[in-house]
């Protein structure tokens, strides 16, 4: 194990025991989930354990690769590293559990979202824009189970953020993507495959 690799390592595992004893003092409330994305922040901040020489970006055929850095037993409290390449986006969709998003390196374009109908009928929706949040380095995000976001990714250059969940993305089969115009939602899917991170 190198230098660089134990020392991601300790402050993954070290972020990973605040957020939970966080969680259990204080449960999963605004306040608590920007808590943990502050400590999320300052990880992101340190590019150097984040690079391209260990986490490649995908290649021509895809604009995202997401790499599973650690989680615990029982698939929780699960960290990724999303490399997307710019124009990549991804719709407005809930996540059923906590959300924290940091970046590394580049600009992720985030859109928060209201959903505004009853609820009643499947697979109808309607949601409106809140307001936009640019999640660039130096900047983190929390989001709460039934927040929703859509993201896009800008520019000309390869960006790189970490994403930390209170449950592993390969467990959430209850998400729900919302299209704004069509005023439908459906169910998510897990997206691209996820890459284990080398240790």
């Amino acid at each position: 194990m190198t230098d660089q690799t134990l020392q991601r390592t300790q402050l993954v595992d070290a972020l990973r025991q605040d957020a939970r004893a966080r969680i259990a003092a204080q449960g999963i409330t605004r306040d608590s989930i920007a808590a943990i994305a502050d400590d999320l922040r300052d990880i992101a901040s340190q590019a150097q354990l984040w690079s391209e020489d260990q986490f490649p970006p995908p290649d021509d055929d895809s604009k995202q690769a997401r790499y599973l850095i650690a989680e615990d037993e029982g698939k929780t409290f699960a960290l990724y590293l999303n490399v997307m390449r710019p124009g990549k986006r991804i719709p407005p969709h809930n996540h059923t559990t906590w959300a924290c998003v940091a970046a590394v390196e580049g600009t992720e374009l985030n859109t928060l979202w209201t959903r505004t109908d009853d609820r009643t009928e499947p697979g109808r929706a309607t949601v409106q824009k809140d307001r936009e949040v640019s999640i660039e380095p130096g900047t983190a995000i929390g989001l709460l189970p039934d927040d929703i976001h859509s993201v896009f990714i800008p520019g000309d250059s390869v960006i790189r953020h970490l994403h930390f969940y209170g449950r592993a993305l390969e467990t959430l089969s209850e998400r729900v993507m919302f299209d704004p115009e069509a005023g439908t939602c459906w169910t998510m899917d897990v997206g691209v495959q996820t890459r284990k991170a080398d240790k």
